[in-house]
């Protein structure tokens, strides 16, 4: 048997279960190493991993097959495409900057903005706040149209009364912070988990319900160590992947 190891997971039975065992595998897949081989278990080993019958299994396999994720040969068995991998990683190298040259390529559609009550999740950030301006952006690559990530993010007050629109659709926040309303950013924390998509970010991303994603928090301070924006963006976990360089 293989080295490849899906992970298991906890179906849940208000689902499709070829659908879930699919999006699981489809993950695994993206997310393998290089060396990892790119022969897969047989359907028998994976449905017994899985727990689901032989026939959820062709079906959830036949679902990646589609998708050109894998490709399968009689008496053979399956494999993984070589060409399954993740797109260009989105590299966080410590400056605005940076931050800026990797949104080049892109283009970027202003799909919100307004005043958004403080929730239980931006209060730690923003304590003496009861809301705070909200801007929602989608990010597509300009060469094929195809979205890539969706953004929000969530500004003081003052700060946002200086914000032009029209920069929000050429530049990431931080910049128009920095260069525009001239706000000095001290530190930048940023956090990156994986999720599965909810119907918003699928239908955004055009990618199936609870597919892989990543989900980044920038958390941008000034000199005083107030919290100045927190950003929240979804990226299509099988475009994207995170590198962090630290320098030794």
């Amino acid at each position: 048997m293989t080295s490849f190891a899906p992970d298991s997971i906890v179906l849940n039975r208000k689902l499709p279960l070829w659908y879930q065992v699919s999006q699981s595998l489809r993950a695994s897949i993206l997310g393998r190493s290089p060396e990892d081989p790119l022969r897969l278990p047989t359907e028998e080993q994976l449905a017994g991993h899985y727990g689901v019958s032989v026939l959820t299994m062709r079906q959830a396999l036949k679902e990646l097959e589609d998708e050109g994720l894998i490709t399968r040969h009689r008496r053979r068995g399956t494999f993984i495409e070589p060409s399954a991998q993740r797109g260009a990683p989105v590299r966080l190298l410590g400056s605005v900057d940076a931050i800026v040259a990797q949104q080049s390529g892109m283009t970027t559609e202003l799909l919100d903005h307004g005043v958004a009550p403080v929730s239980a999740e931006l209060a730690e950030y923003f304590p003496e706040l009861a809301s705070v301006a909200m801007y929602h952006r989608l990010r597509s690559d300009e060469k094929t149209g195809e979205p890539t990530n969706h953004a929000r993010n969530y500004v003081r007050p003052e700060l946002a009364e200086r914000i032009d629109l029209d920069d929000l659709v050429r530049w990431p926040m931080t910049k128009v912070l920095r260069d525009v309303v001239g706000i000095r950013i001290s530190r930048i924390t940023d956090t990156v988990e994986a999720r599965l998509a909810d119907p918003e970010t699928a239908r955004l991303l055009e990618v199936p319900l609870l597919s892989p994603i990543l989900r980044y928090t920038g958390v941008a301070c000034g000199d005083d160590g107030r919290v100045l924006d927190v950003a929240v963006i979804h990226y299509r976990g099988d475009r994207f992947s995170f590198t962090v360089t630290l320098e030794a």
